[in-house]
């Protein structure tokens, strides 16, 4: 059975007005380009309750603090380059 990587996407009001929309839709389209659906189970996250830090993504148990749509794709890189 296939074991997926969760990736929870915070999407509270903090972290979605300082651009999770965005994040969100460019790990959408990485895991949608380099065919990561059955690797990878995305959901989105109310709050980590570290809104000083965020926004935030949590791959596994690692924490990504004070992502955006530009550092997320070296975070992505590096969690999922070698699946495949």
């Amino acid at each position: 059975m296939l074991i997926k990587k969760e990736l929870k996407i915070c999407m509270g009001s903090s972290c979605f007005s300082r651009g999770n929309k965005k994040t969100l839709q460019v790990i959408q389209k990485y895991i949608d380009d380099h065919g990561l659906e059955s690797h990878v189970a995305l959901k989105g996250n109310h709050c980590f309750s570290d809104c000083k830090n965020g926004p935030i993504v949590k791959i596994g148990n690692m924490v990504y603090e004070h992502v955006d749509h530009l550092n997320i794709l070296e975070i992505l890189e590096n969690e999922f380059g070698t699946i495949n």
